[in-house]
């Protein structure tokens, strides 16, 4: 399992480090006016509606169901099922695409009311228009990465959505050289998301082709179909929490001016350690869970589920102190560029500050929801995915009128601590979460390891508080140090304390998966 972890965990960390540069490529181009907040608010819905597919969401589903038949029908009527979900899927998404490009205003106005009547409306339903051939493209991409997955074939599906930043990244730096109009800047760039789409599709079907691992491809509605859609939605529903969270923040954040861009870019800095432990724990968790308990070894279950929360808490919990410590010279790092001012700088980092105390709830809400999905019970974390955003929405409301941005971000949080809430209760009720005798004792030193960082951490920031003013390279040399002694001291506390020991890591490391699975 650990071998498989770090896999998903490079590949994501790739993907999110281009992500930064995307996106401070696109602050510089864009700024954070109306044109971004347009922009942004397009490219949430697009983004939304893709992590309800990728990212470990449809694993909720398909994988379970495609273990179950292979185990029990065997190779032949897997593929069958496998082809029968990629025909179905890329048609409605195809569908859903044409329906979304004609409903564009109307579900523009509905998800930033503040934007009606205004030019920044129709700057997002162009942007958004572009945008859509994506999700056309990201269906049958994400059946394939789901099957890839179940395969325990994980490099794949961790190193395919590189594709997606690589060429955003290309048209922006090229879009800077040429300083043309932000408008259309906007709309190549929107252009640019669907080209992405269907580069990455290229990939995924010529490998899928060769493997044969769904065949023959048709649509089919039958009732085996309808039971795997109804199982599979609400699971695609909850695994996308922590976005639904951010749409839900956008709406409200839309009649602030520029507060949509605030949110975004204090948001992207909280998905890469929620991408390199939340999309590694579905991605992963979900195979080893159910072959544990399709297996019935009790042992196993506890095994998988006690890594899962170690590596939870192990990598969630620094980066939070991290982010809350480090928040402003990060912000002014990654985004202080171009059209981006100090002023966006600082009010991003205030938000950044409150999003911060959301990432532990919602990496727990990632390894806990695998436990239900294993079992192929998808309604209990959609109903607590629902609870925690209409608490989100509406202390979001309220907070938004006393501390603008940063009280919307507050709510967000608190949402997210409503969701984690449920699942544990509802676990501990239904089945209980078992874990080791080992992980009893390791999980208490990984959490003093942790916040003895982030006292250190915060001691050394301070003395050098008046020093990020200072050139742009002494300010990431500076914060590099920082990042990279924080680094360094958890580790070496987390081998002190006996929370971990480098012979058993390195020999996880290199356990190779059963390749039992492989077609």
């Amino acid at each position: 399992m650990i071998r498989s972890f770090v896999t998903v965990v490079s590949g994501t960390l790739a993907s999110r480090l281009l992500g930064f540069i995307r996106d401070a490529l696109m602050a510089a181009l864009l700024g954070a006016g109306p044109v971004a907040d347009a922009f942004l608010a397009a490219f949430q819905l697009v983004n939304v509606i893709r992590r309800l597919l990728t990212e470990g969401a449809l694993n909720a589903a398909l994988v379970p169901a495609w273990l179950r038949i292979y185990q029990q029908a065997g190779t032949t009527h897997a593929a069958a099922f496998a082809g029968r979900v990629l025909g179905t899927v890329s048609a409605g998404l195809l569908a859903a695409t044409l329906v979304l490009a004609l409903l564009m205003p109307f579900v523009m106005t509905l998800l930033a009311p503040g934007f009606a009547g205004e030019e920044t409306l129709t700057l997002a339903v162009n942007d958004a228009r572009l945008m859509l051939p994506y999700l056309a493209f990201a269906g049958p991409s994400t059946v394939l990465l789901a099957l890839s997955s179940a395969q325990r074939r994980f490099a794949l599906a961790a190193f395919a959505p590189l594709l997606f930043n690589v060429a955003l990244i290309s048209v922006t730096i090229v879009l800077l050289m040429q300083h043309p109009d932000p408008s259309r800047a906007a709309l190549m760039l929107a252009a640019t998301i669907g080209i992405a789409g269907l580069l990455q599709l290229a990939l995924l079907a010529r490998r899928g082709r060769s493997s044969r691992i769904a065949a023959p491809v048709r649509i089919a509605l039958d009732a085996e179909m309808r039971g795997f859609f109804a199982k599979a939605l609400p699971g695609m529903v909850a695994s996308a929490g922590p976005q639904l969270l951010a749409v839900g923040g956008a709406i409200i954040a839309s009649t602030s001016p520029s507060a949509v861009s605030w949110l975004y870019f204090a948001n992207r800095l909280i998905e890469l350690p929620l991408g390199l432990v939340g999309v590694a724990m579905g991605t992963v968790l979900v195979p080893e869970l159910t072959r544990a308990l399709h297996e019935g070894n009790k042992a196993a279950l506890a095994e998988v589920q006690s890594r899962g929360l170690e590596l939870t808490i192990g990598l969630a919990l620094p980066a939070t102190l991290g982010l809350m410590i480090l928040n402003e010279p990060i912000i002014r790092l990654l985004f202080e560029h171009g059209a981006f001012s100090s002023n966006d700088a600082a009010a991003t980092a205030q938000v950044l500050t409150w999003l911060a105390a959301a990432l532990p709830a919602q990496v727990l809400t990632k390894a806990l929801q695998p436990a239900f999905f294993a079992r192929e019970d998808t309604q209990t974390p959609l109903r607590a995915t629902l609870i925690g955003c209409s608490v989100a929405i509406a202390l979001a409301f309220l907070l938004a009128h006393v501390f603008a941005a940063s009280g919307i971000a507050a709510g967000l949080a608190l949402g997210a601590w409503a969701n984690a809430a449920v699942l544990i209760r509802r676990g501990a009720t239904r089945f209980g979460f078992a874990l080791s005798p080992a992980s009893r004792r390791r999980l208490p030193r990984i959490t003093l390891a942790a916040m003895v960082m982030g006292a250190v951490l915060w001691i050394a920031a301070g003395r050098f508080a008046g020093t990020w003013s200072s050139s742009h390279l002494g300010a990431a040399a500076l914060l590099g140090a920082l990042i990279g002694g924080a680094v360094i001291l958890y580790g070496g506390l987390l081998v002190s304390l006996r929370a971990v020991s480098w012979r058993e890591t390195v020999r996880a490391i290199r356990q190779k998966p059963a390749a039992d699975l492989h077609l």
